[in-house]
């Protein structure tokens, strides 16, 4: 199970994980890429929410596929379970992206307490102002 966040759970058979170690890429770099993972994510498919979908395929993300499979490569000098796991983290943080909500705020009017408040304060301020420059050190 990859937990996003409180409310959303993926089963990890939903997320499919290719070690790209046979494949090889010939040449210098093979080193390289002996421990790439490509994680493949079935969006459509998936156990996710309607809305996470439609939010998820509305990104416009290049790593989604049009027919809306998101694919992650992640392939670094480290190992396949280090790569798998940069790989499940950046699903995370793409998902997390998606279902992110702004909150709309209104505009308020201030309040009458809060007009005194700031009309106290200021004249607060400016009687300590008046008072500092008739004190004198002589």
């Amino acid at each position: 199970m990859l937990r996003v966040n409180a409310s959303i759970v993926i089963p990890l058979n939903e997320i499919e994980c290719t070690a790209m170690r046979a494949q090889g890429a010939g040449g210098q770099n093979v080193n390289k890429v002996s421990s790439a993972i490509h994680l493949r994510f079935d969006i459509p498919h998936s156990s996710l929410s309607e809305f996470c979908k439609a939010r998820l395929l509305a990104l416009g993300d290049k790593r989604i596929t049009n027919d809306g499979v998101l694919v992650i490569k992640a392939q670094r000098f480290r190992t396949q379970e280090q790569n798998r796991e940069d790989a499940l983290a950046r699903l995370q943080e793409i998902i997390l992206e998606a279902v992110k909500v702004e909150k709309l705020r209104r505009a308020t009017k201030p309040t009458f307490s809060s007009k005194q408040r700031r009309m106290d304060a200021k004249t607060q301020r400016s009687t300590i102002k008046s008072n500092r420059q008739k004190i004198s050190f002589d």
